[in-house]
């Protein structure tokens, strides 16, 4: 098996061009953000809110994604959002969190006062 040369890159890049969204705010790890992602029921389609906190960015390109934490009902849920998938209508950034590290798992050991985030002034 024989690795693909630099015009084969080249041509991937320009073909994942053509996905890649350009109205995406720009939000890191540590930032509450709204997502307003299109889920279909059946033959219908509607827009759900997910709203937490942004625990890690990875990747880059088209193959970006996201993971958004929240507590629902005393339990913590997280989701990973492909960055530049259709589904996703459009993200919102609610508070920009000041945080030191780019991932920040810590927030699972945590709960109460010591889960905040403090907000960049």
């Amino acid at each position: 098996m024989h690795s693909p040369n630099k015009y084969t890159m080249d041509l991937i890049k320009f073909v994942e061009k053509e996905y890649l969204k350009t109205e995406l705010p720009t939000f890191k790890a540590g930032d509450r953000v709204t997502v307003h992602y299109k889920i279909k029921e059946g033959a219908k389609e509607r827009i759900q809110l997910f709203q937490g906190d942004v625990i890690q960015r990875r990747n880059s390109g088209l193959a970006a994604t996201f993971t958004v934490r929240k507590i629902s009902n005393g339990v913590g849920v997280e989701r990973i959002f492909p960055l530049h998938s259709t589904n996703i209508d459009k993200i919102e950034v609610n508070k920009i969190g000041k945080v030191r590290r780019a991932r920040i798992f810590y927030l699972r050991d945590r709960s109460g006062k010591s889960a905040r985030i403090a907000e960049k002034r």
